[in-house]
Order: C-alpha cells, then sequence, then structure tokens
C-alpha cells in the first residue's frame, strides 16, 4: 500500500509529507520546489528571507517582502506541485509577509511560534485591497487540542472563516518550541498522546465548515514507519524537517548540512531562545559562550522579534541563524530535531522521499501480515 494523498481543501498531495518551514534561510525556493516536484507540500520560511537583500538593516520591511515574493516566484519557475510559506507569529513583519504571501500566490501558510490570532484578517484585507479572491489555505500550527479549539474559536468570531488543516509540532521538534522546559521530555506531551486531541478538535468543526480539516503532525517524525504510525492515530500526513536539512537541495550551507550527519544524541541541547521560548539545536562554541554569560553586544539592526528585547538579549539571533546558514559555526548555532542524530548522510530529495515511501510501504504489509499487529 503506497502513501495515501495528503487533501487540503481543493488542494491534493500525492505524498503526505510536509516540509517543515526552516529559517533562517534553511528552506527557500530550491528545497520547497524540490519537495513539491516529490509530490509533497514544500515550504519557504519567511524568518529573515531578506537577510541578503543589500537594505535589510536599512529597510527590513520591504527588503523581507521583497525577497520572499522572489522566492515564491522561484519556487513557482521549478515546480507546478504545492508551495507553502511558514510565517512565524513573532515576527515583526508578520503581517507585511502574511500579505505578500497571499498576493504572491503561495498555496498556504503555516503559521505558529505564537497564536496566528490576525491571520484571517490579514487574508482578507489581501483579497479587499487587490481584489481579487485568492485561495491561499490558511494552517495554524498548535501544541495541543485546547489551542487548536481555541484559534478556530476566535477565528470564526472576528472573520467567519476556520482553519483549512492544523499542523501539530510535538516536543520533539526542532528550532522554537511550543512547550515549557519541563513538559519537552514529559511523556505526557508526546506527540503520540497529543495527536488525538488536535484529531478531535478538528473533527468537531467539520460540520460547520462543511469540508474536512486534516491534522498534520510533526515533531521527531523521521521514518517511513513513523509515518504510517502517526496516520494510523488519525493523522493525515506529517512534517518533516530534520531530515531535509541533509540533502543536496537544502539551501543552507555545506558545512550547515554536514553538522547533522556528524551529529550524535549527546550533542543535542535545548537553548533558551531570545525568541523568548526553549528551542532544541546543536551544542557548540556560541552556545557554551552564551552560557558562561559571554554576552555578545550588538546593536540591533534587523528588528526582526517582537519579543527580543536588545539590552537583555546575550545574542543578536538573526546573526546568529545566518552565520550557521552561510557554514560559520563557531558564530552561530544550528537548531535541529531531536532525531538529528540518527542523520546518516547527505541525499538528495528524490532519495529521501522514495525510501521514504518504501519504509512506509514495508511496515504497512509486515503489519498486516502478523494478525497480533493488525
Amino acid at each position: 500500500m503506497s502513501f495515501p494523498v495528503l487533501n487540503i481543501g481543493d488542494l491534493t498531495a500525492r505524498t503526505p509529507i510536509v516540509q517543515g518551514g526552516m529559517g533562517v534561510g534553511i528552506s527557500l525556493s530550491r528545497l520547497a520546489a524540490a519537495v513539491a516536484n516529490e509530490g509533497g507540500i514544500g515550504v519557504i520560511a519567511g524568518a529573515m528571507v531578506g537577510m541578503r537583500e543589500p537594505d535589510v538593516a536599512s529597510n527590513p520591511v520591504e527588503a523581507n517582502t521583497r525577497a520572499l515574493r522572489r522566492e515564491i516566484e522561484k519556487a513557482r519557475e521549478l515546480t507546478s506541485g504545492i508551495i507553502g510559506v511558514n510565517i512565524m507569529v513573532a515576527l515583526t513583519t508578520f503581517a507585511d509577509l502574511v500579505k505578500t504571501s497571499v498576493s504572491s500566490g503561495a498555496d498556504i501558510i503555516f503559521s505558529g511560534a505564537g497564536l496566528p490570532m490576525d491571520l484571517p484578517k490579514l487574508f482578507q484585507e489581501t483579497c479587499e485591497e487587490k481584489k481579487q479572491e485568492f485561495r491561499t489555505k490558511l494552517v495554524p500550527i498548535v501544541s495541543s487540542g485546547r489551542a487548536a479549539a481555541l484559534i478556530a474559536k476566535k477565528w470564526a468570531a472576528k472573520t467567519g472563516l476556520l482553519p483549512d488543516a492544523f499542523v501539530l509540532e510535538g516536543p520533539k521538534a526542532g528550532g522554537h518550541l511550543g512547550f515549557s522546559r519541563d513538559d519537552i521530555f514529559n511523556a505526557d506531551f508526546s506527540l503520540e498522546k497529543l495527536v488525538g486531541g488536535v484529531v478531535d478538535a478538528a473533527k468537531a468543526l467539520e460540520d460547520k465548515a462543511g469540508r474536512a480539516i486534516p491534522v498534520i503532525c510533526g515533531g521527531g517524525v523521521f521514518s517511513g514507519e513513523d509515518i504510517a504510525r502517526m496516520i494510523g492515530l488519525g493523522a493525515s500526513g506529517v512534517q518533516m524537517a530534520t531530515r531535509f536539512v541533509a540533502t543536496e537541495e537544502c539551501d543552507a550551507d555545506i558545512r550547515f548540512k554536514e553538522a547533522y550527519v556528524n551529529a550524535s544524541d549527546e550533542d543535542v541541547t535545548i537553548i533558551q531562545s531570545p525568541v523568548g521560548m526553549p528551542g532544541r539545536a546543536l551544542k557548540g562554541k556560541f552556545i557554551e559562550a552564551s552560557r558562561e554569560g559571554k554576552k555578545k553586544p550588538f546593536k540591533c539592526v534587523f528588528h526582526c522579534i517582537k519579543t527580543c528585547d536588545p539590552e537583555t538579549t546575550p545574542y543578536c539571533i538573526s546573526s546568529a541563524l545566518i552565520n550557521a546558514m552561510k557554514g560559520n559555526l563557531d558564530k552561530g548555532f544550528v537548531f535541529c530535531g531531536s532525531n538529528v542524530g540518527r542523520v546518516k548522510s547527505i541525499v538528495s530529495v528524490h532519495e529521501l522521499m522514495d525510501s521514504l515511501r518504501r519504509e512506509y510501504e514495508d511496515f504497512i504489509q509486515n503489519f498486516k501480515a502478523q494478525p497480533s499487529l493488525a
């Protein structure tokens, strides 16, 4: 049995895999298009997407919206598949990036790192301003069924819209996490325990929406077997990010990718990000220096995160992530998922997707062949 398709409204992904949006500069048009060409959903990360623009420091809003528009256009030139954009609520440019994504024809907007309460309003404003009915799907990233229900209630009350899908991101994900430090390693908050609550919240909305509202699970999903298990628990698809870093098409420097290949489980740590959330990353000189209290003074030129206070923040997270993306790992750090130690080589997106499909099919066949499991 091959992969089931993933339907989000009138969009159909023949491979039920969403490539997680990875900022800063890790998932841009090249990676997103490669994933879309394999039938999955490719995602461009909006966080500091304009980092290479000459005026990003003096005019960050225009620089980032210009760069995002160009990345969406470049992806469209490379694929006819589904292209999404990941936009963090915590970004100061959130509203501008949402409107740019909609007007540029992005198929989906995924939004987390906060509750995206204004997402449908911004979508409607863009349709009104452009005098055009856009079809962009709106997908909140949540960490619980309670959050999913709350977002849907607020959206419906303010705009009459409901989410087109939900992404449930568990505590094994890379980057910023929607959990307290105590809950990250608490078994009660595992992805497997959380999925049922979000699926129930989504199903409770479907009659009102007049359509299916699929749930996509991410955070620790590594293999085809993991995909099968998540679908068996009620998910319609999965979100994967760590696996896509170690691909030829990933937009990061080769040294960034090699950090994944060379990592062990012991190299993974939880940091407190200047964004105000815990995050999962690889240990390194930069993080060690920060923990030793060696503040890296900086002048805030990007003004990228709403919750960042340059007076108290030990370092500029945008600068650190830009340095890492460029391969200057001593001057930055690498976000990663909990399974990074299982990454052993850099492969093409096609090879990765093909291997996941085979693993999925093998697991389903073996599962059906064992009466005790079926």
